[in-house]
């Protein structure tokens, strides 16, 4: 349930970040038709496609980390036994999910207090807790992921444990 859940929610970011490409696209376009064939341009329109980046690449890496695409420097840890990949796995989950809840905490902070002061860009009066809080957003859902898988992986764990204890209980002696 909460995997079909995580693959809409990454789903629905993906249709967005393919909304919000193809509008930095088109603002950009309108943008050097206007300077180079009509003498005008968008003020501020270098800041938006800016922010739009920034959105891109928080939420894009929700995405990634969910569809498990990420660079990962394993080629030492598929040599090791299955145990110690599952520690290693478990390692794994819980930096993320420890580094990515600071980067989140730290980021929705700032971002309110973006929020709080109303602080706008410079030139596209874009509300600053916008780009700072897709930031947060993005650490924020990778952190759901983390602990979701962290908790999966445990509970896969116990499982073939409890699987375990208790064929050995039931085994006849030999």
């Amino acid at each position: 349930m909460i995997d079909r859940l995580f693959v809409r929610a990454t789903r629905a970011i993906e249709l967005l970040l393919a909304l919000a490409f193809i509008a930095a696209v088109a603002l950009n376009f309108v943008n050097v038709v206007g300077r180079y064939l009509l003498g005008w341009t968008i003020l501020g329109s270098d800041e938006v496609q800016i922010f739009i980046m920034v959105g891109m690449t928080f939420l894009g890496a929700v995405v990634v980390t969910w569809r498990e695409q990420h660079l990962r420097m394993d080629v030492i840890a598929r040599l090791c036994p299955a145990p110690v990949q599952a520690l290693l796995r478990w390692i794994d989950l819980a930096l993320m999910a420890v580094l990515c809840g600071f980067v989140f905490y730290e980021s929705a902070t700032y971002a309110y207090q973006m929020f709080r002061l109303g602080r706008l860009s410079d030139t596209a009066d874009v509300p600053m807790w916008i780009p700072h809080g897709a930031a947060a957003l993005g650490f924020g859902l990778i952190t759901l992921i983390a602990v979701w898988r962290g908790v999966v992986a445990v509970l896969r764990h116990r499982g073939v444990q409890d699987r375990l204890e208790s064929g050995a209980r039931e085994a006849p002696p030999s």
